[in-house]
């Protein structure tokens, strides 16, 4: 459009400039005349001849004006049709642009269909509320080379003197619910839970000395979530340990456990809240009530003598426990840099009426690093942690002493341990893991009170575990590993029992 225009523009001017020779001439000639007035007859004849000269030379001008002008017509003519010409081609990349567009959306549009009508033809989970529910899972084969006695064969974490055993199982099979229920106050809600078959082995011996049958509860959440807010009820580990190893051999007991990390699933109800320092950049906020278990030694001398249900000391306190955390997190998901600390305070008291309390400082971590490494883990000191998977097994230890009011004498034990994993991942679908965990009460605190060599639990002063695995992801659905752990139990009056064990598992999750 420029282009016509300056082209317009360039014609006027030699137009105007071809008309003004024409009309100077006529001027001139018209001086003439008039001057032909006035002279002599003699000089009349010649004037006339030079004023028909000049017409002449006006009309030839006036010709050539014309012809010039067609020329000009025939130009502006050209411009016009090849203006036309381009627009028609910018219209016509326009539609094709656009009928592309269309045509990709019509195709993703009967993409998105056909997902949906392929959906509506499963059978379908539903709720009594009618809100969806989502049932995920991992079947999970796990084998294993134990080359000591150890705890439990499937799940290894203390080690003892005696014979290996090899074998395969399928307790570690997870099962899942999911659900996402309708706004409360402005808040999502949701739920989920899962199970495993860790509770008994199927050969009928006891299994986790946490489960009463083949299914065990193993964790269960719901919340309201709000932008940077939530609040929540659960069964999962403290809020103050949120780290945990990776293992695809080691589900039903996490890695690490009672080595370091701090993993029982216990029952909580809480808030947490972000305040935001920059764009990615947030400060966490996490305060709860905890209802904390018995370690596996107080759980089975209050068993021993009955068949009823016994509480835990945490509920014979009749005083819920508190913990809070306080965490920098950096990045856009929970697997950015992140580094809290935490505190734990749970009163309890004893079937004889002691009463004792555990409590910890914690320190939890996760620091991304380039190519795709991470360096994970956490630390923490305390008293009377068995309740929550440290304290060598247990809270407190005991024995007869006739000479005390009560009858015996009764010792809270310190506690202190952590972990460390780095995580190296080489691609999507290959990751490696190296980890180290250990867990150490005093043993001056403990000698006084050690029993039998028979009495694991209650001599057990350390137990340290070395680990590192290869997990394989062909897929989203199928993953392998191969996992080596070397373990070391440290009772307080016998020497240090050390075990290999060599797992491999294979999964498929749905």
């Amino acid at each position: 459009m420029i282009q016509y225009r300056a082209s317009v523009k360039r014609i006027s001017i030699r137009v105007a400039s071809r008309l003004c020779a024409p009309l100077l001439g006529l001027i001139c000639a018209a001086s003439l005349a008039a001057e032909a007035q006035q002279a002599t007859d003699e000089s009349l004849a010649s004037k006339v001849q030079q004023l028909t000269e000049a017409m002449s030379q006006a009309q030839s001008r006036l010709d050539e004006s014309q012809r010039q002008m067609e020329q000009l017509r025939a130009e502006l003519a050209r411009l016009r049709q090849q203006m036309a010409q381009e627009h028609a081609v910018d219209t016509t990349t326009t539609s094709a642009a656009q009928l592309s567009a269309a045509v990709d959306q019509i195709r993703e549009q009967q993409s998105l269909e056909e997902t949906q009508i392929a959906t509506h033809e499963q059978a379908k989970v539903e709720s009594e509320s009618k809100y969806p529910l989502k049932l995920s899972g991992l079947v999970l084969l796990t084998g294993y080379v134990n080359t000591a006695l150890t705890d439990d064969p499937v799940n290894p974490t203390l080690v003892l003197e005696g014979a290996g055993a090899t074998g395969a199982s399928l307790r570690q099979t997870v099962l899942g619910i999911d659900a996402h229920g309708p706004h409360l106050f402005n808040a999502r809600t949701h739920a989920d839970v899962r199970v495993d078959f860790d509770g008994a082995s199927l050969s009928g011996s006891t299994g986790s000395p946490y489960g009463g049958g083949l299914i065990r509860l193993r964790t269960a959440h719901a919340s309201l979530n709000w932008d940077g807010a939530e609040a929540f009820f659960s069964l999962d580990h403290a809020i103050v340990v949120p780290n945990s190893p990776t293992s695809l051999t080691a589900v039903a007991v996490p890695a690490l456990s009672w080595s370091g990390n701090l993993w029982t699933w216990n029952p909580q109800v809480g808030m947490s809240a972000d305040f935001p320092a920059s764009s990615s950049q947030r400060l966490r906020l996490e305060a709860a009530l905890i209802d904390v278990m018995n370690s596996p030694q107080i759980y089975n001398v209050a068993t021993a003598s009955a068949n009823l249900a016994q509480p835990s000391t945490s509920e014979m306190s009749r005083w819920p426990g508190v913990e809070g955390r306080v965490a920098f997190v950096k990045g856009t998901n929970e697997n950015g840099l992140h580094m809290g600390f935490g505190g734990l305070y749970v009163p309890h008291k004893t079937q004889g009426g002691t009463r004792f309390n555990s409590w910890a400082g914690t320190l939890d971590y996760r620091i991304p690093l380039p190519g795709r490494a991470e360096f994970s883990g956490s630390g923490y000191w305390g008293q009377a942690l068995g309740g929550l998977g440290g304290g060598a097994y247990k809270d407190y230890v005991y024995r007869l002493n006739p000479m005390l009011p009560s009858g015996y004498s009764f010792r809270t034990l310190d506690d202190f341990g952590g972990w460390a994993q780095w995580k190296e991942r080489t691609s999507e679908h290959l990751e490696f893991n190296v980890a180290f965990g250990t867990d150490q009460v005093p043993a001056a605190q403990l000698r006084p009170y050690s029993g039998s060599q028979s009495s694991y639990y209650l001599n057990l002063a350390r137990n340290r575990t070395f680990t590192g695995n290869v997990i394989y992801r062909p897929s989203a659905y199928l993953l392998f590993s191969l996992e080596y752990r070397h373990l070391m139990s440290s009772p307080v009056n016998y020497y240090t029992a050390t075990g290999d064990i060599i797992g491999i598992a294979t999964g498929y999750r749905f």
